[in-house]
């Protein structure tokens, strides 16, 4: 008999995400894949290429735009999708805040964060989306290692980690009742490391903003550097510098902060991974230190 050949761990991750958007594909109506232009949701393209390819992908590209997004990210959002030849459906906070009269948040650094809940909610509701696909690994955030990868939410939107289903022998029960949803997280085994990895392997493209590069910034209390934007409330107590530095996540600039790093490649950015003593989001997102609770308190509120 042949010897199969032996699939390396990147193989094995890379086989069981493509097994699970297969299984969105097969047990759902409407599915969305979620996607900020970040690292993981670039990966996740790349892992639908593979699962679906040389067909259209059977789901959307979907990015819930708080409207204090980099601009880099966004230029290349807009540029991947239209190479891809993909649908991208963009749902703006700023609608939401004046459709339905929501208050602006305030303070020096007014992240919108929380309000795209909302945003996401009637997005779900819009287009009747019941499963929606995401970047999310349990390496980013305790509250995240809680769910599996198919996560039901009721027809508020709301998650309950009571209600969380066995997942045994990679089966995944997506039966819902009408006006729940599914959150799906294919990378939910991946660390920060293995998407770097993937990444390299798959000589992925990204945008120029997790590569070193000069950036204003504000230092922060903490000594965290957050890049200088017109949505921050700045003061001349402030201190400005201009540093070396490169994004680990990218998400709301007025709460993801950057590192100093002169890590210019795939390579020395994975050896930068290597020798951190902190997770991406620990490091750099400022949204995570409201409360020790505070990822899972807008879980179950409907953050995704």
């Amino acid at each position: 008999m042949p010897t199969l050949p032996r699939l390396d761990y990147l193989d094995r991750l890379e086989a069981e995400a493509i097994h699970i958007l297969r299984e969105v594909a097969g047990q759902f109506q409407r599915p969305a894949l979620l996607f900020s232009g970040g690292k993981d949701s670039i990966a996740l393209v790349r892992l639908a290429e593979k699962a679906f390819r040389p067909g259209k992908f059977p789901f959307p590209l979907v990015h819930i735009d708080t409207g204090h997004n980099f601009p880099e990210v966004l230029a290349f959002r807009d540029a991947l999708a239209e190479r891809l030849g993909e649908q991208l459906i963009v749902r703006r906070v700023e609608d939401t805040i004046q459709q339905r009269g929501l208050r602006e948040p305030g303070g020096k650094f007014p992240s919108r964060n929380a309000l795209q809940t909302y945003t996401l909610l009637d997005t779900i509701e819009e287009f009747g989306f019941d499963a929606c696909i995401g970047g999310a690994r349990r390496d980013e955030e305790k509250a995240r290692a809680k769910e599996r990868i198919f996560s039901v939410r009721d027809e508020f939107g709301q998650w309950d980690p009571r209600r969380q289903r066995p997942e045994l022998w990679n089966i995944y029960n997506g039966q819902i009742q009408p006006g729940e949803n599914v959150r799906v997280f294919p990378i939910s085994n991946w660390t920060e490391l293995d998407v770097w990895n993937y990444i390299q392997r798959e000589n992925i493209q990204l945008p120029s903003i997790y590569f070193a590069h000069e950036r204003r910034c504000v230092v922060l209390p903490s000594g965290q550097l957050l890049a200088v934007t017109e949505h921050l409330s700045l003061d001349a107590s402030d201190e400005l510098t201009t540093r070396q530095v490169r994004f680990r996540t990218v998400g709301d600039a007025t709460c993801t902060a950057a590192v100093e790093s002169d890590a210019s490649t795939l390579e020395a950015i994975i050896e930068d991974i290597l020798q951190a003593k902190v997770s991406e989001r620990g490091a750099t997102r400022l949204d995570d230190r409201i409360s020790e609770t505070g990822m899972e308190d807008r879980k179950r509120n409907g953050y995704f």
